[in-house]
């Protein structure tokens, strides 16, 4: 079983981002092949955890499931960009102006929570973002444009309330994944 950790969007935030994945499919039309996150799959990854034995699967919700020590926190949309930072794009995304500290907090707690476990945290760096596409083509030479396009679109300021993390299952079908709620993580002061 594939798992990750997310925060899940408020519809006003969902609907910015429709907004801005619309807004730059226009912009780059012809220019890239991606595919586009639909607006019901966008959310915060918190932590991947990935391939799960099924008979492991038990010990690891167990080890989620006790509340997160923070308190309640608003999320608010910022500027968009692009993965990685140089050379040839393989994820536009949009990032965050509020919440940064508390997500992070949470990716820190379920690192500290699995590790026991023999899983490992990620070598690279924390970044909350929204997937808004992942790039499968584009051009040679036109990163450049890309880069632009997608640092120039305006995202509406629009925020919500996170109140717990949840424990998705990942499935991998041919036309996309499918995401479905394995378990919600409260946090401390909710």
């Amino acid at each position: 079983m594939r798992l990750f950790v997310a925060v899940e969007l408020c519809d006003s935030i969902r609907r910015a981002a429709e907004f801005v994945t619309g807004e730059l499919q226009r912009r780059l039309a012809g220019t890239l092949r991606a595919r586009w996150v639909p607006v019901d799959h966008m959310h915060l990854t918190v932590h991947f955890i990935g391939h799960v034995p099924d008979e492991r699967v038990p010990t690891v919700l167990d080890a989620l499931q006790s509340a997160v020590p923070i308190e309640p926190f608003d999320v608010a949309l910022a500027g968009c960009g692009a993965f990685p930072p140089h050379g040839p794009p393989r994820v536009l995304w949009i990032g965050l102006s509020e919440g940064l500290p508390a997500l992070s907090a949470i990716h820190g707690e379920i690192n500290q929570r699995l590790l026991p476990l023999g899983f490992q945290p990620e070598a690279r760096p924390y970044t909350a973002h929204v997937t808004l596409a992942r790039v499968k083509d584009a051009p040679r030479g036109s990163s450049a444009a890309l880069r632009e396009a997608v640092r120039t679109v305006d995202v509406p300021s629009v925020r919500c309330r996170v109140g717990h993390a949840t424990v998705f299952e990942s499935r991998i079908f041919r036309d996309g994944p499918r995401y479905s709620t394995i378990l919600q993580i409260p946090f401390a002061g909710t």
